[in-house]
């Protein structure tokens, strides 16, 4: 049985902004979804990230500043459980489905080192992995097919029902939906195992942001630095 076919568990995150360093979580979402797609298991978190939230990610998102203060959690103990969640179904080597993983994981990342909370590497011994990352996987499939490649427009593209968009609980299931639908409709990353897969997603990812690079340093800017890394932008001391 393929990896499409069977147990997945899949992480989303909604945030303050899009800077892995600086930003913070607001809300997340890991949902275990068994190989028909119906929901096994799922963890929502409310977080009060201790920072005002950008009225530009609340146009998006939808939860303000006030509403987090009134009802949201300590960041510290939920950002704990939130990476304990994770850390248990990796450690069983369930597949990891997280749509535009290097956003999502590092964020996370950062968040553990800012309130002194183990990391993700830390409590695996090990980089998180096996990780299923649609962005990835439908870049590698279906290369020059023009586009948005947000997951809105993922879900259009592969008919996977989207309720609710940038609400965590729903881009998890989607983004899990996707990747299913990537892995039926291409056998060549359906055939591997999620270990492998997760191997050629990384090559997938540097090779794309190289492509990515030469585009931007052609189209202007000379000094263009597009992250090679996947599924975690490494960390620096100091950044």
């Amino acid at each position: 049985m393929s990896w499409h076919q069977g147990l997945l568990v899949s992480f989303d995150l909604e945030t303050t902004g899009t800077d892995v360093e600086q930003d913070r979580i607001v809300t997340a979402a890991v949902i275990r979804l068994e190989g028909d797609g119906r929901a096994a298991g799922q963890q929502t978190w409310l977080l009060d990230p201790g920072v005002p939230i950008p009225e530009e990610a609340t146009a998006i998102h939808g939860i303000s500043t006030a509403y987090v203060q009134e009802h949201g959690r300590p960041p510290a103990t939920a950002i704990d459980e939130i990476t304990e969640a994770l850390a248990e179904s990796l450690s069983a080597d369930i597949p990891l489905v997280v749509m535009n993983a290097r956003y999502d994981l590092s964020l996370l990342d950062r968040e553990c080192r800012r309130h002194g909370v183990r990391t993700l590497s830390e409590r695996l011994g090990r980089e998180p992995a096996p990780v299923i990352d649609p962005l990835v996987l439908d870049k590698h499939v279906d290369r020059y097919r023009k586009g948005k490649r947000a997951l809105q427009a993922l879900c259009g593209h592969y008919g996977v029902r989207l309720e609710g968009a940038h609400e965590a609980g729903a881009d998890a299931a989607a983004a899990a939906g996707v990747a299913r639908r990537i892995g039926a409709t291409y056998p060549a990353v359906a055939i591997p195992s999620p270990r492998d897969l997760h191997v050629l997603q990384e090559q997938a990812a540097a090779e794309q942001a190289a492509s990515f690079q030469a585009y931007l340093r052609r189209s202007g800017d000379p000094e263009a630095i597009v992250e090679p890394a996947w599924p975690l932008i490494p960390y620096q001391a100091g950044s």
